[in-house]
Parts: structure tokens; C-alpha cells; sequence
């Protein structure tokens, strides 16, 4: 299903395609602060209900704008983050937290050293523990989340493969935390940061598409014209398992907030 846009300014066009609201903004900088607006927004009102906001974080170049966002809107506005619970999607296997490419490292260097969030409410997936407690380690992930009363707002990017998390092609609609092997893109894409590809991990583990589709809210950005045409697939084609983004058309409150060069392979007619 497809409609006209329904709002439209100088930053701004929506409409809705497939049950995914699309927002092209003016830049990567307007998205990205859109996004941090909403969920200092829904900080606020859990913590007025007296409740705890529970957020499902990503990590790449993609959403550290929002998280930037965030540090100011913390120390500038006054955001109290202590009733905050966080997961992340995600992590390399294995991994050592003090990496470089840790994204425990990651997480820390881009919001949690910044913000008032307690250490105990924060949760990235360990990439310690032995292969053979794994299974049962993503079990305990999953449970975790559980506990916390579910995922009010999951933050998403998107990978060339059209993964979310790091559920590749393949990955199942009730998928749940579990370990899963890379493609080669998505090493590939990685390789830099481990100075070549004989170095990238082939392993990690990450929330399953299942686990994702339960969060109440859905936010996923993505920017530039690499991303234009995985976006294009993901919001206009059919849901597939070869392209485990489009999976989201299912969600009842997803957003893909963009620019306009991630947008422009979209067909809004």
C-alpha cells in the first residue's frame, strides 16, 4: 500500500509504503536529530508514568548523530537518562570488550560515557563467553529483555545485504539472539577496521529479526546512495528472507528516516 505524502516542509516529505512510514529529510543531520527528539520524548514520559524506557541501540557511523544528539540534549536539557535500560543488537564473536572494534568500546566512547544511564541497565552481547555457552548465554539475552518489560524503541541502521542486527540473508521471521555466521559482504564492508579481511570476524552474535519485531517502536536510519537501493528493496519489495529488512512491512510502528540520497531510488507515487 502505498499513499501521497502526508506531511510535507523545507526538511521534510513522509508518506507510507507497505506499512513503513518513510521520512526523507533535508540531510542526515535533520533524521538523525528527529530521532534523538523522539526518544528524549519518550525518556521523559516514561520516566513521568514511572517507568523505565527500555531502547534496542545500534552501532556504525549511522546512528552516532542521534547519540550526539542525545549527549546534548542530556547535558543542554536537562535529560535524565537514570531510568533508562539499554540492549544492544549485537557484537563481533569473539570478541574482547577493550578492542578497537568492540562495540562494547564503541557504545562507551559514543553515549554511555556521556550520559547518566547506571552501568547494571546497560546490555551489549558478550563476545567472551565460550562457544559452548553460547546458545545459553542468548537465551539469557533474551530473557533479559523479557524482564525489562520488552524493547519500547529499537534503533535500527541497514546493511548492504539488507540486514538488520547482523541477521543476514536466511535469517527467519521468528529468528531469535543467537549466533550467526557473516556473508562475505558484510566482512568485506568490516574489513577496514580490522585491517583486512583475513582479520574480520566470521562469527557474531545478534538479536534475531524475532526479537527485533516484538520492540513497540521501530526507528531505522539510513543515509547516502550506497544505501539507496537496499533501502528501495526493503520498503518496496516483497518480504523475503533474502532480504531480511523487509521483514519490518510486518511491524505495526516502523519509520525509515533518510536523506535524500538513501531515498532516491524510491518511488513515493
Amino acid at each position: 500500500m502505498l499513499t501521497q505524502p502526508t506531511e510535507k516542509d523545507d526538511n521534510l516529505v513522509q508518506w507510507i509504503r507497505n506499512g513503513i512510514a518513510v521520512r526523507v529529510f533535508g540531510s542526515d543531520v535533520d533524521a538523525s536529530q528527529s530521532v534523538a527528539s523522539e526518544i528524549a520524548a519518550l525518556i521523559r514520559q516514561r520516566a513521568a508514568e514511572g517507568e523505565s524506557c527500555v531502547l534496542g541501540l545500534a552501532t556504525g557511523s549511522t546512528p552516532v548523530r542521534v547519540y550526539r544528539e542525545l549527549i546534548r540534549i542530556h547535558r543542554e536539557e536537562n535529560l535524565s537518562m537514570k531510568h533508562v535500560v539499554t540492549f544492544n543488537l549485537d557484537e563481533y564473536f569473539p570478541m574482547q570488550p577493550d578492542a578497537a572494534q568492540s562495540y562494547v568500546r564503541f557504545m562507551n566512547e559514543q553515549l554511555f560515557d556521556h550520559v547518566d544511564i547506571p552501568r547494571s541497565s546497560i546490555h551489549i552481547p558478550d563476545g567472551t563467553i565460550g562457544r559452548d555457552g553460547v546458545d545459553e548465554y542468548c537465551q539469557q539475552y533474551e530473557d533479559a529483555i523479557n524482564v525489562a518489560g520488552g524493547i519500547d524503541l529499537q534503533l535500527l541502521g541497514i546493511g548492504r545485504t539488507g540486514h538488520v542486527g547482523f541477521n543476514e540473508p536466511g535469517s527467519e521471521v521468528d529468528s531469535a539472539t543467537r549466533l550467526v555466521e557473516l556473508c562475505d559482504i558484510t566482512r568485506s564492508d568490516a574489513a577496514n577496521d580490522f585491517g583486512g579481511l583475513d582479520n574480520t570476524p566470521e562469527l557474531a552474535i545478534t538479536m534475531g529479526v524475532g526479537t527485533i519485531l516484538r520492540s513497540r517502536r521501530i526507528r531505522l536510519l539510513a543515509f547516502g546512495q550506497h544505501k539507496s537501493a537496499i533501502v528501495a528493496r526493503s520498503v518496496q519489495g516483497e518480504i523475503t528472507d533474502s532480504v531480511p529488512a523487509t521483514y519490518l512491512q510486518g511491524h505495526d510502528d516502523v519509520q525509515f528516516a533518510l536523506d535524500s540520497a538513501a531515498a532516491s531510488t524510491l518511488d513515493p507515487k
